[in-house]
């Protein structure tokens, strides 16, 4: 009997887990001055669904060189969960509605993640 279940049991995760691909989609990075910009930004990507998601990490320190000099500044973060394929129409957005002369777009491939959720996103962002 237990093998019998164990059998049912690893079909059905293999059966979920190869309904995703990895790298379909994306989890992006933008650090913003602010939660006033942090907000727009959210919901711009939401509204225009170039994201099913967007975390809001407040009270994030960024040390970097800026022109020469070692800058310390809190920022918020946002962590956006979108297609990969919408990464650039995303990098575009926030370049077009962000205040820094550079701002900071940059994904990274999801690899693997819960099948519902991952799905949700797929829902959520058009091709």
């Amino acid at each position: 009997m237990f093998q019998l279940l164990r059998t049912v049991g690893l079909r059905a995760f293999s059966m979920a887990s190869e309904t995703y691909t990895s790298g379909t989609h994306s989890a992006a990075f933008v650090t913003c001055p602010n939660d006033t910009v942090a907000k727009e930004l959210a919901r711009g990507i939401v509204e225009k669904k170039l994201a099913a998601c967007v975390n809001i990490v407040p009270a994030i320190t960024s040390v970097y060189e800026w022109q020469g000099k070692i800058e310390e500044d809190s920022e918020v973060l946002l962590m956006i969960k979108t297609r990969s394929s919408k990464v650039p129409a995303l990098a575009e957005y926030v370049r077009s509605k962000h205040p820094y002369e550079v701002a900071e777009v940059i994904s990274l491939p999801i690899d693997q993640g819960n099948p519902p959720y991952l799905k949700w996103i797929g829902d959520i962002v058009p091709e």
